[in-house]
């Protein structure tokens, strides 16, 4: 149970599988989020308008939205190993057609091929932390799998950035590739560590998943904490340059936040040995709440700053500590459909969050979304509570 899990100092008992997994989500992330750079900045070298840009960023997440869930189910029952050589191709050859043709309709494709590559990504290699980890070192693994995302987030665009620079809007495709092509080199040497196929898997998850209460109280807390942390690092830039901070200053800001998150990571296997997930996970609201209210505020960059140092420490947990908790809710044998659901709910929160809280701050300003948002924030540790509250 979540409650009081034990941990361990060790990484893993599987210690083979679960670094190879480290490794494929390292190389794997650092390639989508080049990916993500690359498209963007060689559409606008093309001279495509903004719309076009903003098609081809939608197209990225197109699949992940969509095919979730399935690929979870899939994800249940099939080898992992073939799963991601089949994402791993599917990046190669996005990045191999904006490279062979670097025409504005092959781009669209490009893109959302590499968003399938992406939702093979993510739900595979969450799963396959949750599998390969026991209750005792799962909270650790999760923690690891997640501050590998972290790093990939950073690295990712460092790399696009100076390929494009260095080297040309080519090479930057064919090193962005070489990031899956060295996923296929691990897969090749170390993928048969990884689990087999599980072909008796239950098929016949999803109407039972969908009503299952625990598992929709965590999709509503996860959606809750995406929500809140992106719609914090959407809104800090448009408040900073409302209060005068130069785009330095503001990156400044972000990257407080960014820190902050990275760090209280390295600390979440200990916070879960030392209190239940509910807690932590009202803990984080809670902060997220606080950390809303004083931005609206907050109008230097010393107080902007503090502000989103507070607010990383504390929704930085939020992220890997809901799929820690998702893992746990779910049907033995259904992770991988869970994880899909998760991740599935989050991209529609990804995508609509910002419409709606965009077109709330047309009428009440960026200080009345803050507010809304904290209260948002605040409903998310009434529900954490109340889930903690359920589960006695």
């Amino acid at each position: 149970m979540l409650r009081g899990i034990p941990m361990s100092n060790t990484v893993s008992t599987n210690a083979v599988p679960i670094r190879l997994a480290l490794a494929l989500t390292v190389f794997n992330f650092i390639g989508n989020n080049a990916m993500r750079v690359l498209l963007t900045l060689y559409v606008l070298e093309l001279g495509a308008e903004a719309w076009v840009v903003g098609v081809v960023g939608g197209l990225l997440y197109l699949f992940p939205l969509l095919l979730s869930w399935p690929i979870g189910a899939m994800a249940d029952r099939r080898s992992a190993r073939g799963m991601l050589v089949f994402a791993a191709v599917c990046a190669i050859v996005s990045l191999l057609m904006i490279y062979c043709f670097p025409v504005l309709p092959v781009f669209f494709a490009a893109a959302a091929l590499n968003g399938l590559a992406l939702a093979f990504y993510h739900v595979v290699l969450q799963n396959l932390i949750g599998t390969l980890s026991t209750a005792d070192d799962r909270a650790a693994n999760f923690a690891n799998f997640s501050l590998a995302g972290a790093f990939t987030s950073f690295v990712g665009p460092l790399v696009a950035g100076v390929s494009i620079d260095v080297l040309g809007y080519a090479w930057a495709c064919l090193i962005t590739a070489g990031m899956s092509l060295i996923v296929l080199l691990l897969l090749a040497i170390w993928g048969r560590t990884l689990p087999p196929a599980q072909p008796r898997a239950q098929r016949d998850a999803a109407p039972k998943l969908v009503f299952d209460r625990a598992l929709v109280a965590m999709l509503v807390t996860s959606g809750l904490v995406q929500l809140g942390s992106d719609l914090f690092q959407f809104y800090i830039p448009v408040h900073g340059h409302a209060v005068g901070l130069s785009a330095s200053a503001i990156g400044v800001v972000l990257a407080l936040h960014s820190s902050a998150s990275f760090i209280v990571r390295f600390f979440l296997p200990r916070m879960i040995k030392r209190m239940s997930a509910h807690d932590l996970l009202f803990y984080a609201f809670a902060i997220g709440a606080v950390g809303f209210v004083l931005a609206s505020f907050a109008g230097s960059l010393v107080t902007l700053g503090l502000t989103a140092f507070l607010f990383g420490l504390g929704m930085g947990i939020g992220v890997p500590l809901t799929v820690i908790m998702m893992y746990e809710v779910a049907t033995k044998g259904r992770s991988g459909q869970a994880l899909g659901v998760r991740l599935t709910a989050n991209n529609l929160v990804r995508m609509g969050g910002p419409m709606v809280f965009g077109a709330l701050g047309a009428v009440i300003g960026v200080t009345g979304v803050f507010w809304a948002l904290g209260a948002v924030m605040a409903a998310g540790a009434v529900i954490a509570r109340l889930q903690r509250v359920a589960r006695r």
